[in-house]
C-alpha cells in the first residue's frame, strides 16, 4: 500500500497556505505606507535622504588628426629649438660633412668656459640628441655630456677630423692609455689662432708680449 498523499489534497494544502499569507502581507504593506515603521534604506549614508547631485557630463574628445602625435611633437619642438637645421644637419647620418666619432670639437657655452675634447659618442634620440667628448686635463681624463640641442649652448666648433674613419661608432677603447689622444689643448689653441688671422682679428697682447 503507498504512503503517498493523493494529488487532490495537495493542492487543497497550497490553496490554504496562500489564503493565509496574503492578509498578512496586506497587513504589513498598510503599516508601512501609515509612516509608522520607518521603511529601510538602500544605502547607509547620512546624505542619503538628499536629492542626488547632477553630473556634468562631458562630450567625447575628438580624435587625433595624425596617426603619430609624438612624432608630429618631436618635429614641433626640433623646430623651435633649430630653426635653421643646423645642428641637425652637423649630425645627420645622410650629411657626408657630418661630424663622426673620432674628431675633435670645441662648445662655446653662454655661461663658463668653452671645453674641447675629442667625440667618442653620439646618442641620437630626437631633441634629446647627446654627444660626449673626452679631454685630459691636469693629466686627469675628463669626459662631458651634451645635448646638442640645449639653448645654453652658443656654438659647436670643428677643430680637427679625424685622418681615417672610425669603424665603430662608440669610441670606448680611447679610455685605456694605449689608445687615449691626451690633452687636446694645444690643437685647440692652433685652431683659434688660425680662425682670428682669416677673421682679420688681432691676437690680445699679453704680459710678455709688452715691452
Amino acid at each position: 500500500m503507498s504512503t503517498s498523499k493523493p494529488l487532490s489534497h495537495l493542492l487543497k494544502l497550497a490553496r490554504f497556505s496562500s489564503f493565509l499569507t496574503k492578509p498578512c502581507i496586506s497587513q504589513v504593506r498598510s503599516v508601512q505606507s501609515s509612516g509608522l515603521v520607518p521603511r529601510p534604506h538602500l544605502f547607509h549614508s547620512p546624505t542619503a535622504h538628499l536629492p542626488r547631485r547632477r553630473i556634468k557630463i562631458h562630450p567625447p574628445i575628438a580624435a587625433p588628426i595624425t596617426k603619430d602625435p609624438i612624432g608630429d611633437l618631436t618635429t614641433i619642438q626640433l623646430q623651435t629649438l633649430d630653426p635653421h637645421g643646423v645642428r641637425q644637419n652637423m649630425f645627420s647620418r645622410k650629411n657626408r660633412d657630418a661630424i663622426r666619432p673620432g674628431d675633435i670639437l670645441q662648445v662655446r657655452r653662454k655661461t663658463g668656459e668653452p671645453f674641447a675634447g675629442a667625440l667618442i659618442n653620439i646618442r641620437r634620440r630626437g631633441v634629446d640628441t647627446g654627444f660626449l667628448l673626452r679631454n685630459q686635463l691636469t693629466r686627469v681624463g675628463v669626459e662631458m655630456w651634451f645635448k646638442l640641442y640645449s639653448p645654453s649652448i652658443e656654438g659647436i666648433d670643428l677643430v680637427q677630423r679625424r685622418e681615417k674613419r672610425a669603424k665603430r661608432a662608440k669610441l670606448y677603447h680611447m679610455r685605456k692609455p694605449k689608445h687615449d689622444l691626451g690633452s687636446v689643448q694645444n690643437i685647440v689653441t692652433q685652431y683659434v689662432r688660425q680662425r682670428a688671422l682669416l677673421r682679420g682679428d688681432r691676437p690680445k697682447e699679453g704680459k710678455h708680449n709688452k715691452r
